[in-house]
Order: C-alpha cells, then structure tokens, then sequence
C-alpha cells in the first residue's frame, strides 16, 4: 500500500502527517500528488466531498512554494466562508514543521480591515472566497500578478451559487499562473465549459464515477404520504437516538418552521438559513460542531461548505430538485472512510423522481418500513439501558451514598427500582408513542379501492341516519364541538393538526371524533369529559406569535364565537 513518503513530498511534511494519523493516501491524494508536485500541470480531480481532497492539493501547494518569497504564490478559491476556515486550518496542520510559510484566509461576513492588514505582512498562500477576493482586487488590496498556482475548489458548488463570471474574472486577473488545479464532485457542462477556456491540456482524474454517491454511505428510503411527512421526521429521529445529522429542506420558511416545531417537541435542534447575519450563522455552527446541537436543519444554499466531522445521518425531508444537489448533501456524512446514512422522506408521487436519483448515482438504495411507535420505544428504552450501563462511576464517592440508598430502596424490589429508572425517563415517551398510527404508505388492492370509492354514496346514506353510529353518538350527547382558530394556513395538516392538540392537552386520540380543518379555523369533536381540559390547554396559548381561542362551539352561533350576554341579560 502506498504511503505518503513513496509520493514524493517534502520530509517535513511526512512529519506532519505522521503525527495526525495519515499514512496511508486517500485515492484522490495518492493520484494528484505526483501530478501537482511539478506545479506546471493543470488538473481537473473528480472525487465525492469527504475524499481528502484538502490533502491533495495541500500537500503539494506547502511542498512547491518558496518561503522565502514574502508575496502571494498560490490562490485557493472556495464557495463559502466554512469551507475557506476549514481549508486554511488543514494547511496550517500540514505545514507544523515548515517555518516561513504564511496563510491567510479572506471571506465575507469579518473586517476586511483586518484582513488587508494580514495581507500586507506578507503571505505565500491566500485561501478565499470569490465576492471578498474581488472586492480586495478592486481596493487594489492584493495583487494577483506573480500568483502561479489557482486551485478552485467545490467548482460545481461554486457554480451553482452563481460564482462563474466571478471565477472568470479572478482567472483572468493571474495572467503569471503557470498551473490551475480544479476539483469537484460533479462535472457539470459550465465547467467543462471553464476548464477548455482558462487551462491547458489539464490531466484529469477520477475517482469513482463522476456523480456517484459515496460507498461509504448507506442510501435509505421511507415511503409515506405527504402529511405524514413531519410525523415521519420525528419518527426517524426517535428511531436514531445518537443521531448527530442534518435535516435538508428545500425553503428557509420550512427550514425555521420544522426548528420551531422540534424545539417546542424538546429536540436538540437549530436552523440555519439565508436571513440569519454572519454572527448568527457562526453561533450556529459552533453549537453544531460541539454537539451542543444534535441536529441541523438547513437549506441548500445556506448549508453549502459545511465541513463538520461526524455527521451520522443526512436526511432529505424534500427531495432536492437536481442529481447533483442529493450527492452534495449526502457527501456531508460517510467522510474520510467513516459510514455515513442519508435518508429521504418520499412521497409515492416522488418515486419516478427519486429512482432517477438512484439510477444515475448508480447506488443501490434501501426502502425501509417507517418503524412503529413501538419499534421507536423499543430502541429507546435499549438505548438509555446503553447508557445507564456504561456510566462512569468513577469519580465522586459513591460508594459513601450507597448504604442510604440501600436503606431507602430497603422494601422494594431490584425488579421496582429498575421500573422506577424506566418510568422516570420514558413515562412522556410511552405515552406519546402509545397509540401511534402507521405511517407507512401501504399498497391497497383493488377492491379496498372500490370501497374508498362507494364512501361518498355510503356518507350520503348516514346522512340520512342509517348507520353511522359516531355522528348518532355526538348528536346524542356524547360529544361536544369545539372550535379554534388555527387552520390549514398555519402549516397544519390534519395529520400534525391532531398530533399538536394532543401533545398541547396530554389527551388521547380516542377521545377525538370529527375534525373539520378551514383555512384559519377548525372544529373539533371531542368526548365531553375531556372537552375543558382541551380547552384549558390551548386557549389563551401562543401559536407562531398568534393568540389561540377556543371555545365550544355549540353555545354559540354558526362561526363558532361564544355568544356574549346582551347588557341585562345577567
């Protein structure tokens, strides 16, 4: 097996990566080194995010520039400000041991004072993002003239965000280059299309086929319906209990509203999107990075260039519109040989569109049961075992409360006090999951689809009280009507409809009849037992900055407003 040695690079950096644990080269990296160490080669690497392509022109970048030259010799370019931090922090692990050698990184959203300050002390190699980096040509702040090397890269990334006349202008203002190192996952037409026009015979190289996901990552599926689809998320997160993932959605609108919604459910969760300032963005991600944050939900463009370490699961909650964006988000986790899973929640409309995803990622992807509300509670409950097992003992003197413990616990059972542990942390959970619905999409025959189709004749016969015993029951007296001011345009479904009343009021399902959403308004039939309880529950409350009503509907008019006593009448 080759080793970074055998590659030709410099001693000191062989030292470096001996000390981070990298021996052995990626593919990418044993295949462009060689080829990048002349510096007089253009080049085009074709290989998924997550493949070391860091190291890969890195390593030859700190090997071919001469420290004691104190002006920009090397230009990288990325999309974003995370990928420009990351790329700049590799290098500076990789050149440990190689004085003289100065990097700097320059992005938008930080004082460009500040960094037209470190510019000016004199640096070999500048990493940065196209708008800033115009934006010091312009000042006349830098001075592009005796760069020799140009790496872009993410170039399809890039690209999609709108960077190509930006890119066009930075090649055209390094007229000394003497070589141009692109990489990319995909290998759109607007690439081929720079690649002819600003480089010269570049060697190219490919590592797996060019849009191919990743084999380190698992590719799973659930089908279910489309309103079923934040029951679902929450259904595979609970499913996932050391989850550490991002959650793609295809607005910021969804994005902000599913962070809310989980964060009221008690969910480790943040979002981030276009609206947020470049100091809440950074405060995001430095919660996501230390785990502070168990999950991130984000949209394309404001996710692009997070590199973070350890991303279990990426999950689609929408199908993204191209190939190319589902291998970009699925590239944020199975990193540097780690297993990674991305999971998409899809619709049965979806299906021709997602099989296209996997016939030409060339993967084999898995369709797998949305697991039941007991499956959920089982591996919970494992989960917590898990952990109560491997807690750490070990410090604090313990053993001076165990004799009051033992007294304490004196009459009851091993059996009762491992109940008790159980019941204190899963009572809520059991609770929710106790009569959860499935939600998998299920293939009905032909005759359960003529049955669905003689429902309206059948309604219309109950209507005229021959059989449904329900509405004879709420007529009768069993149920009351209540009304409140929420509906279909506050995002709800019937589905999430049901599920926030009941988690707002601790109730059952079963004491639910009828449900008759409008646009801002919705009725509900509920066993009069449990009428007020609902009501205490959610009157009064907030929703999304709105005040909530409700009210029995019955005492008053057809609008469902409690009709007030004129003045006199009591």
């Amino acid at each position: 097996m080759t080793t970074f040695e055998a590659l030709g690079i410099d001693a000191r950096l062989i030292q470096a990566t001996d000390e981070l644990g990298y021996v052995n080269p990626t593919t990418i990296q044993e295949q462009a080194i060689p080829i990048l160490l002349s510096g007089t080669k253009d080049f085009i690497g074709l290989a998924q995010t997550g493949t070391g392509k860091t190291a890969a022109f890195g390593l030859p970048l700190l090997h071919i520039i001469d420290a004691a030259a104190k002006y920009p010799q090397a230009l990288v370019v990325c999309p974003t400000r995370e990928l420009c931090l990351q790329i700049v922090k590799e290098i500076e692990l990789f050149k440990k041991y190689m004085t003289g050698i100065s990097v700097v990184a320059v992005y938008g959203g930080a004082s460009i004072g500040l960094q037209i300050r470190d510019l000016k002390r004199g640096v070999q190699i500048v990493v940065a993002t196209p708008g800033r980096l115009i934006d010091l040509i312009e000042r006349k702040a830098i001075n592009l003239e005796q760069i020799k090397y140009v790496v872009l890269d993410e170039a399809d990334e890039m690209l999609n965000m709108g960077f190509q006349e930006d890119i066009e202008f930075i090649l055209k203002n390094t007229p000394a280059r003497e070589s141009t190192w692109l990489f990319s996952a995909t290998m759109p037409p607007e690439i081929r299309k720079v690649s002819r026009k600003y480089m010269k015979d570049p060697k190219e190289v490919t590592v797996g086929k060019v849009n191919t996901a990743n084999k380190s990552i698992d590719h799973q599926y659930y089908v279910t319906t489309a309103q079923h689809r934040y029951e679902t998320l929450k259904r595979i997160i609970d499913f996932n209990p050391g989850i550490y993932g991002i959650i793609f959605t295809r607005t910021k609108l969804d994005a902000q509203e599913i962070s809310e919604r989980l964060t009221r459910e008690g969910y480790d969760i943040d979002a981030l999107h276009g609206d947020l300032t470049q100091q809440q963005r950074d405060k995001v991600m430095g919660q996501f990075r230390d785990k502070s944050l168990q999950l991130l939900i984000a949209t394309d463009v404001a996710a692009r260039g997070i590199d973070v370490v350890g991303i279990t699961h990426v999950i689609n909650y929408e199908l993204p519109d191209d190939v190319e964006i589902y291998t970009h988000r699925s590239g944020r986790t199975g990193r540097a040989g780690n297993l990674g899973i991305c999971v998409s929640i899809v619709h049965a409309k979806e299906m021709y569109k997602f099989k296209q995803i996997e016939r030409i990622n060339n993967s084999q992807f898995h369709k797998l049961d949305i697991p039941s509300g007991k499956d959920v509670c089982r591996k919970q409950f494992f989960h917590f075992m898990d952990k109560l097992l491997s807690a750490d003992i070990s410090h604090g003197d313990y053993e001076s409360y165990v004799p009051m413990l033992a007294e304490k616990f004196a009459d009851i059972s091993k059996e009762d006090v491992l109940k008790r542990v159980a019941a204190m942390e899963f009572d809520r959970f059991l609770k929710y999951y106790e009569n959860s619905e499935d939600l998998n999409l299920r293939e009905r025959s032909r005759k359960d689809s003529n049955d669905r189709s003689e429902a309206p004749r059948r309604r219309d016969d109950r209507s005229e009280g021959r059989g449904d015993s329900r509405k004879e029951y709420s007529r009768g007296g069993g149920y009351s009507r209540l009304f409140v001011n929420l509906g279909t345009k506050d995002g709800f479904f019937k589905a999430s409809f049901l599920q926030y009343i009941l988690d707002m009021s601790d109730l059952k399902k079963e004491v639910l009849g009828k449900i008759d959403m409008k646009d801002m308004t919705s009725w509900i039939e509920i066993d009069k037992g449990a009428s007020q309880q609902m009501i205490r529950s959610l009157d009064g409350k907030n929703y999304k900055g709105r005040r909530i009503r409700m009210n029995d509907a019955d005492s008053g008019g057809p609008s469902g407003f409690v009709k007030r006593p004129r003045r006199g009448e009591g």
